[in-house]
């Protein structure tokens, strides 16, 4: 009976567990019927809803909005079936800061796309940095342990999607890996065909959507938004008056991809995107993002809490840094919030779970003290 009784425990805290995964995966964004269907008649293999992804993606990816635009407009390229089919659907780079949105932009199409933003292949670079990783991408060479096998780190089904959606994948910090990892993917950006070291196995990449993300040039990017005193800053308007800020940053961010990658790798991606540093004036949007996610954590414990524009603004001061973007808003999300919200609700005021509904908590925040305080309403 005992070991009945923990598979019993262990079984609900798994069903516990899926549904935490499902609220914290719910949609942010409420739509009207079901649109995955359009008017039009285009016969195409892919059936995802673009404007639902498009609104997904405004709500949860701040002060991105050209970023955002090209990719949607790579999205309607897929959504229309009208790519090269012996290439990948697209290979898109990301360049900018760290924290302002690059990997939870993928997260967020994932979402959209699946239901769950873990639905994609996601390669960290950074553990690909020594020249023998690069096994880890195409398998074992002939003779060594495991090369009849043709064990990557890739995984297959997420690789290659559903029959009506695209497969995702993200190699996140991509200017970490080794330069052997780096060229072993040069093949996948052109034919879309990654054939293992040992000739046994094939990963097609042609059914899929490759992203991929990396910060080289985010100095030279702070540097363009510091005022240049003197006579640099008379030469810069000079010399870039015919330039926009956006192509300078381009320049930048092109430079610094052809000092790190050969140019026949720069030259098979298909688009590369920038990202903006974050300004304080989005930080009270990506409060509300953050508050709006605490909120679906929080659903399975029958709690929603809401925040006044002054703790709002307390939390943005607090969080606001430029070299960081989100991430560390969400440092100050977690010291300033969620560590006194834990202890207050383990606390006097610990059983929150009437069965009439849901409890709402409001919160106040006192700047001289650096402190917020809880109210049940």
């Amino acid at each position: 009976m005992p070991l009945l009784t923990d598979r019993m425990h262990d079984m609900q805290r798994r069903e516990k567990l899926a549904a935490a995964l499902r609220d914290e995966n719910a949609s942010s964004v409420r739509t009207v019927g079901d649109r995955s269907h359009s008017a039009t008649t285009l016969a195409s293999r892919f059936s995802f809803d673009l404007e639902r992804i498009e609104a997904e993606l405004r709500a949860s990816i701040i002060g991105q909005e050209e970023p955002i635009e090209q990719v949607m407009e790579i999205l309607k390229v897929v959504r229309a079936d009208i790519g090269d089919p012996r290439k990948p659907l697209a290979s898109v780079l990301f360049c900018g800061p760290t924290g302002v949105g690059k990997t939870e932009t993928v997260r967020t199409i994932a979402r959209a796309l699946y239901g769950d933003a873990d639905a994609y292949c996601r390669i960290d670079m950074n553990t690909l940095s020594q020249e023998h990783y690069s096994a880890a991408i195409t398998g074992a060479p002939p003779g060594y342990v495991g090369s009849k096998e043709g064990t990557t780190i890739l995984d297959q089904e997420k690789i290659e999607g559903t029959r009506n959606l695209p497969g995702l994948v993200l190699f996140d910090e991509l200017e970490k890996a080794s330069n052997e990892v780096i060229l072993a993917l040069m093949n996948v950006f052109d034919n879309g065909l990654l054939v293992v070291a040992s000739g046994e196995r094939t990963y097609s990449f042609r059914n899929s959507l490759i992203f991929m993300s990396s910060n080289l040039g985010a100095r030279e990017l702070m540097a363009l938004d510091d005022r240049v005193p003197g006579f640099r800053a008379f030469w810069s308007r000079i010399t870039q008056r015919e330039k926009s800020h956006r192509e300078r940053a381009n320049d930048i961010v092109m430079n610094a991809l052809l000092d790190r990658f050969p140019p026949e790798l720069v030259n098979r991606i298909d688009h590369i995107d920038t990202f903006n540093w974050i300004g304080f004036d989005k930080i009270p949007e990506l409060v509300d993002v953050e508050m709006e996610r605490l909120n679906r954590r929080l659903k399975k414990h029958d709690l929603w809490l809401e925040i006044s524009p002054e703790v709002r603004d307390f939390i943005a001061l607090k969080g606001y840094d430029k070299r960081f973007g989100a991430r560390g808003l969400r440092r100050a999300m977690r010291r300033h919030l969620e560590f006194p919200l834990a202890g207050y609700l383990l606390g006097d005021h610990g059983d929150f779970s009437p069965p009439d509904g849901s409890v709402i908590v409001k919160i106040k925040a006192d700047c001289q003290n650096d402190t917020v305080s809880f109210g049940q309403r």
